[in-house]
């Protein structure tokens, strides 16, 4: 069960209208990386959570405080279309460039959507829940998570470029601050979950059912060496398990694909030799 409480979590109010900030905006509520996914992703791996409780409460908090940023930023994106008429974008775009970089007042927002947000992202894409991840898998959502939240707060950072409003700003900054901090959040439960799982996921497949020989190969499939100098190329692994390995010309391991015919009722291209044999036509004369 939820409860709605009227205040917001944080104060969402813009200086002046910008409707065609509005638009921008709409990446980070509507967007693949947008506050709607990690709302979405953390409600159901929270509701689907098998783990010690801990987890699953963890997972509901930060979920339930996903929502209050949808509403911050649902009700940002409202005020900042405040009296913008469907002529605004005209007005914003005179400038060809301008034009040209911001594309103007998302004219859905007036027309679809009555000067309000919609769920989609600042190029009008509706919201899919194929942006979320919720596998069961604790340590593999989590990394989904940080990375999630980092993809987030990099484009909320870059939003707050885009505009000089003071309160728009004063917003973001709240929002960059609690991404900051659900990225520590999921690096510190990564972390506690890797010392008893392990760092390879999933933990439970035994791993004597896997091709042993090539666990810990770096293959060089492209022009030059510099791949080598990293971390991931020399030196034991990260799970403990083994050690690197780096092959700079690799060499093919499976066979030259050959595939049958397809079956007549395909009508595929059939083989030179079959058709040498068929009974064709007579050229024309």
């Amino acid at each position: 069960m939820f409860y709605h409480v009227k205040e917001l979590q944080y104060n969402a109010k813009p200086s002046q209208p910008d409707p065609v900030y509005a638009k921008k905006l709409q990446e980070i509520l509507g967007g693949q990386y947008g506050e709607m996914s990690v709302m979405m992703q953390y409600l159901f791996q929270g509701w689907n959570c098998r783990a010690e409780s801990k987890y699953k409460d963890m997972i509901l908090d930060i979920a339930t405080e996903e929502i209050a940023h949808v509403e911050m930023i649902a009700t940002m994106i409202a005020q900042l279309l405040d009296g913008a008429p469907a002529n605004e974008q005209d007005e914003a775009a005179k400038d060809p460039a301008i034009e040209a970089v911001l594309g103007g007042m998302n004219p859905q927002h007036a027309i679809v959507n009555g000067l309000g947000a919609q769920p989609n992202d600042s190029v009008g894409y509706p919201w899919t829940a194929r942006y979320t991840i919720a596998s069961g898998n604790l340590l593999a959502d989590f990394r989904a998570n940080l990375n999630a939240e980092s993809q987030g707060r990099l484009q909320v950072c870059r939003l707050y470029e885009m505009t000089t409003d003071p309160g728009v700003r004063d917003m973001l900054s709240f929002l960059i601050a609690r991404d900051a901090m659900h990225q520590n959040q999921w690096m510190a439960a990564i972390e506690e979950l890797e010392t008893t799982q392990g760092a390879v996921v999933p933990s439970t497949f035994d791993r004597k059912n896997e091709k042993q020989e090539v666990s810990y190969t770096f293959y060089n499939f492209s022009e030059g060496t510099e791949s080598q100098q990293g971390r991931w190329a020399g030196g034991p692994t990260l799970d403990g398990q083994g050690t690197f390995e780096y092959i700079t010309k690799p060499e093919p391991m499976g066979q030259i694909p050959e595939l049958q015919p397809g079956p007549p009722y395909i009508h595929g291209t059939p083989p030179l030799s079959m058709r040498q044999n068929q009974n064709n036509p007579k050229p024309f004369q």
